[in-house]
């Protein structure tokens, strides 16, 4: 009797936690990090968050539909993608943009590639790249808050990461690195709250949502590529520059909510410390060499089309595959 196998995408791993749950779970993880955004931006950005996280989940129904494919939305996984790409976005953008993002995110980057599980780069932060390339100015117009002194005198909005790259740290005049811990800074409405996305952080690994492994590695490599860029380059070492560039940003809310995207990223243990050195080596590379002070999306980007090979050379040998020498 011939026996028949379904053939299934990764990740194959079993686990009591449904889809939906892990979901869910990730939802609310990202919820201090959108209220953070809400408090400093105003309404203007709890907008931005559900208009975008509604247009992602009514993407995936109108697909679902129209293919007549089992509608998904109740798994949550457009949900998430949707509020990732809300706060990505500046507070003031115009709300048909993360509309557009989230429409290509869902229908583009993850449907026509068979759906969750099968896309091979993260949608939120293709979406993002997408934007990016298609509406810079927009993407990067930073409104002040009252709140924020500014880093450099005339430059309107200037993000921290922007006034690092062009002036470095100047005491007196950069933005304090606590301000960099709760938020009170320019960016995106959910990456700049250091300390929010820690507790959501924590949330994840509290019910084992993630593992520390790859936002670890990923943040632990970043700091070894800065600090040798600091001495290498004769600026000496100041940990103001390397924090500003650890809390700046989109790197926390990178390293632990997307790095660690079960589809796009190594589940071999091994292959996830190569993946994180990976990203922490290109984001330093994007940031202090490239024409951007940011360069997070972009790595994980380029670091999600390395995970075939990365997983390829980092599996383990089966037990008697490696042979005896003679």
């Amino acid at each position: 009797m011939e026996q028949m196998f379904n053939v299934s995408s990764n990740p194959h791993v079993r686990a009591r936690m449904t889809t939906a749950k892990i979901m869910q779970l990730v939802v609310i993880a990202l919820l201090p990090a959108a209220l953070m955004g809400i408090y400093n931006h105003g309404l203007k950005a709890l907008a931005v968050l559900v208009v975008s996280t509604g247009s992602a989940a009514l993407a995936e129904w109108l697909y679902d539909h129209f293919m007549h494919k089992k509608n998904t939305v109740k798994d949550f996984s457009a949900v998430v993608t949707g509020l990732l790409i809300g706060l990505n976005m500046p507070a003031g953008i115009p709300l048909w943009i993360p509309v557009l993002g989230s429409i290509f995110a869902i229908i583009v980057v993850k449907q026509l590639f068979g759906g969750l599980g099968q896309n091979f780069i993260n949608p939120a932060l293709a979406a993002r790249c997408f934007l990016m390339i298609s509406f810079a100015g927009k993407m990067t117009d930073f409104s002040v808050s009252d709140s924020f002194k500014g880093a450099v005198d005339g430059v309107t909005g200037a993000t921290p990461l922007a006034a690092l790259r062009d002036h470095g740290f100047v005491a007196g005049s950069s933005v304090p690195v606590k301000n960099l811990i709760f938020g009170n800074i320019q960016g995106t409405i959910g990456e700049t709250s250091v300390i929010a996305i820690l507790i959501g952080a924590a949330i994840l690994l509290c019910y084992k949502v993630i593992s520390a492994r790859i936002p670890l590695t990923y943040i632990g490599s970043f700091a070894v590529f800065v600090i040798i860029y600091m001495l290498a380059s004769g600026k000496g070492f100041d940990v103001n520059y390397l924090l500003t560039h650890l809390c700046g940003g989109g790197l926390m809310l990178g390293a632990w909510f997307m790095a660690t995207d079960y589809v796009t990223s190594p589940i071999i243990p091994k292959g996830q410390y190569v993946y994180g050195v990976c990203l922490g080596v290109l984001t330093g590379i994007f940031r202090i060499f490239g024409a951007s002070a940011e360069g997070v999306s972009y790595a994980i980007i380029f670091c999600n089309l390395l995970v075939p090979q990365i997983e390829r050379f980092t599996r383990p040998v089966a037990f008697g595959k490696g042979g005896a020498k003679k």
